[in-house]
C-alpha cells in the first residue's frame, strides 16, 4: 500500500466540502477540515452537511482571515493536496457587502497560496473559480479563453484569486490550478440560493407552511449540474501531471422559470398558481446567461455530467418533501 494521502479542504461544511469528504474518504485520503470557530460552537446549524462524517474526518479552528492560523495548520498537517473552497459564495449578498466579499475572498486565497510557497511547496492546490467570473458574456458558450466581464464584487473576488493562483503556479512553479465551475446544486445547497429556495418552497407549499415563492428575475439561464459530479472534477485536476484551469458545466441552459415550473410538477403543483414576482429580488447587474464549453475537461480528464437537469430538480424536491415533512 503506498502512503495515505492528506488532503486540507477549506469551505468543508458547504455544499461542495461535504460531497468531496465523501469522494476524498472513498478514496483513502485522511480528510482535514478548516472551519470557524463560530462553526464548531454551533454545531447542530452549522455541520449538518458533514455531522455523519465527523468521526471520520480532523477539523482544524482557523479563519481565512488570519495568514498565521492558515500558516500553523498548512505547517500541522503537511497536505498533500489543499482544495480552497472556502468563500463568501451568495451573489446577492456579495453586492451589500462588497467590502468583507473581496476582503475575505481574494485575501483568503493569496494567504493560503502564500503559505504553500513559503512552508509546503510540494503542496497541490485547486482554487474554486466561479462562473459569475464570465459575467456579461462575450461568447454563447464559455470555456477556458472565453475572457472574465464579472458583475458583482463575488465574480471580482473570483477573478482576482484565479489571477493569484496563476502568478502563484507561474511565478514559483507551484501545483496550483482554477477550476471554473458552473451552477452546480443538491439537496444540501444553502436555503439563500435560488434553486434550494425553489425547491423548498415548493415542498412547504405541498405541506401547506407556505402560499407563495416570490422569485427576481425568472428569465436568468443558468447551466446546472450536481454538486457530487463537479466535485469529481475537483479532484481530477489535481491528479493530472502538470496544472491546468478547467471549465466544468453540463453545456445545457436552463432558465430559472424552467426549473420552477419542473419542481412544482414534481410535487403535483402548476406553478402559474404560486410564482410571485418581487423586484427587491432582482440584482443591481444581472448575468442573463451563462453555459459551459467543457471540451478540455472531456478530453484531459475524461470527465463528464452524469446527472441531468430533470434528475437534480426532482432529486432536491423530494429531499425537500421529505426534510418538510
Amino acid at each position: 500500500m503506498g502512503k495515505i494521502k492528506k488532503a486540507l479542504i477549506t469551505g468543508i461544511t458547504g455544499q461542495d466540502g461535504s460531497y468531496l469528504s465523501e469522494l476524498l474518504l472513498k478514496k483513502n485520503y485522511k480528510v482535514y477540515g478548516i472551519v470557524r470557530r463560530v462553526a464548531l460552537e454551533d454545531e447542530t446549524h452549522r455541520l449538518w452537511r458533514i455531522k455523519h462524517l465527523l468521526n471520520k474526518i480532523e477539523i482544524k479552528s482557523a479563519s481565512l482571515e488570519s495568514y498565521a492560523s492558515i500558516v500553523k495548520i498548512i505547517q500541522q498537517v503537511r497536505p498533500d493536496e489543499i482544495y480552497h473552497l472556502g468563500a463568501q459564495s451568495f451573489v446577492a449578498y456579495s453586492f451589500e457587502d462588497e467590502f468583507s466579499t473581496l476582503n475575505t475572498n481574494i485575501n483568503g486565497t493569496h494567504y493560503i497560496l502564500s503559505a504553500i510557497k513559503d512552508f509546503s511547496p510540494k503542496t497541490k492546490f485547486y482554487f474554486a473559480g466561479s462562473s459569475e467570473m464570465f459575467g456579461k458574456v462575450q461568447k454563447s458558450r464559455q470555456d477556458e479563453n472565453t475572457r472574465f466581464y464579472p458583475r458583482s464584487a463575488y465574480g471580482i473576488s473570483k477573478v482576482a484569486g484565479f489571477e493569484l493562483t496563476r502568478n502563484y503556479r507561474e511565478a514559483y512553479n507551484i501545483f496550483a490550478c482554477t477550476g471554473i465551475l458552473f451552477n452546480h446544486e443538491s439537496p444540501r445547497r444553502g436555503f439563500e440560493f435560488v434553486t434550494r429556495k425553489i425547491s423548498s418552497s415548493v415542498a412547504k407549499i405541498k405541506h401547506g407552511k407556505q402560499n407563495y415563492l416570490y422569485l427576481g428575475n425568472i428569465n436568468a439561464k443558468r447551466d446546472w449540474g450536481h454538486a457530487r459530479d463537479y466535485v469529481k472534477a475537483m479532484w481530477l485536476m489535481l491528479q493530472q501531471k502538470k496544472p491546468l484551469d478547467f471549465v466544468i458545466g453540463t453545456g445545457k441552459m436552463h432558465s430559472v422559470k424552467d426549473f420552477a415550473k419542473l419542481a412544482f410538477s414534481t410535487a403535483g403543483l402548476n406553478y402559474k398558481k404560486y410564482i410571485r414576482f418581487n423586484k427587491k429580488l432582482l440584482r443591481p447587474a444581472e448575468v442573463e446567461t451563462l453555459r459551459a464549453n467543457y471540451n478540455k475537461a472531456n478530453k484531459l480528464l475524461k470527465w463528464k455530467p452524469t446527472v441531468k437537469f430533470n434528475q437534480l430538480v426532482k432529486e432536491m424536491v423530494l429531499e425537500d418533501i421529505k426534510f418538510f415533512k
